[in-house]
């Protein structure tokens, strides 16, 4: 596909989010450009805010925006963007763009919401009978007054056919890097990833109230430091007794009070720690997946695989195959006979 091809657009209106406006356009920005630093270093795609009006608007934070064009004017585009925001929830701007979207969208090859962008497209009918998600938080809203979508409420975003959603604000620029990756491959997807500082694929799957964002919200007490300390020391010896000793409590009490606060057991806490650091480097790795059982902590690596497929559904080298972007050397890269959906 040719630059000219690459137009994406992103709605813009009174009271956007300015994140879900602004994370998806720098991830596209930064797209195949030779050096992020440099001005004048372009990227594979043009972009454009598409502005209600040519009027500049207001994001929910205060911030204002100059659209590069409007809704009357707006090019021809091979993605279209709809952030959320109050903004979109209000009767006259759901129904302008609504009523714009209608007849537009079948004709975009892409289509995605972000966050509660879904409220501007989920009213022309066109995700009806399609599998969506949307912030957490609106779940419950948006399946009451749209029956007909089939929504899923952890999904960090999906796609059904042309039409993609995605839930709160950040996951905005996930689906951005997901979009990139569809069109220049998984080590143009990641350059974005490493220059923004971000996770190609986050951690935790597609849930958007992942695994570390629960230990994270629950260690809000003396294990915080702790569950900073294990993730950062994970080839270490972190049985009980040295993790009571740390916190100064004994080992049955350190127990107790560790599970009460987490959720889950200091073991299960340690091993999911592990899991998921060995998924993240089995991402973009050259090293064995024998030495990166060890660089977490197992001290064997057939008990390893064991936990990872247990956890994951999936073994470490079938992982690697189906996401990693840099293949390891040696009979590890082979690739498998086996097919996964």
């Amino acid at each position: 596909m040719d630059t000219a091809a690459r137009r994406i657009g992103v709605l813009g209106f009174e009271g956007a989010n300015a994140v879900d406006l602004v994370g998806p356009m720098e991830a596209f920005a930064n797209a195949g450009r030779a050096d992020c630093a440099r001005k004048e270093s372009r990227g594979a795609y043009q972009l454009y805010v598409i502005g209600l009006s040519e009027e500049p608007f207001a994001a929910e934070s205060g911030i204002q925006f100059v659209p590069h064009c409007s809704l009357k004017d707006a090019p021809s585009l091979d993605t279209l963007i709809v952030p959320g925001g109050w903004g979109l929830r209000e009767a006259g701007v759901n129904s302008a763009v609504a009523a714009w979207l209608r007849p537009r969208a079948p004709r975009i090859r892409r289509v995605a919401t972000v966050c509660t962008g879904i409220y501007g497209l989920a009213p022309t009918g066109l995700l009806d009978g399609r599998r969506v998600t949307t912030h957490w938080r609106f779940i419950e809203d948006v399946s009451r007054r749209f029956p007909r979508l089939r929504v899923q409420g952890d999904a960090l975003f999906l796609k059904d056919g042309r039409y993609y959603t995605s839930g709160g604000v950040t996951a905005g620029i996930d689906l951005a890097l997901a979009l990139i990756e569809e069109d220049m491959g998984p080590r143009a997807a990641l350059a974005v990833a490493r220059e923004l500082v971000m996770y190609l694929k986050r951690p935790g799957g597609q849930e958007q109230y992942s695994e570390p964002l629960q230990f994270q919200s629950r260690s809000l007490d003396s294990f915080a430091d702790l569950v900073a300390w294990i993730c950062a020391h994970l080839d270490r010896d972190l049985s009980v007794p040295v993790l009571a000793e740390r916190t100064r409590m004994s080992p049955r009490n350190f127990s107790r009070r560790f599970t009460v606060a987490m959720g889950c057991t200091p073991a299960d806490f340690v091993t999911i720690a592990r899991l998921r650091a060995a998924r993240d480097r089995l991402m973009d790795s050259r090293r064995s997946i024998d030495t990166i059982a060890v660089s977490v902590g197992f001290r064997s690596a057939d008990v390893f695989r064991r936990q990872f497929l247990y956890r994951f559904g999936i073994t470490p080298t079938h992982y690697r195959e189906r996401f990693a972007t840099t293949r390891p050397s040696g009979p590890e890269s082979k690739p498998s006979q086996v097919i996964l959906s």
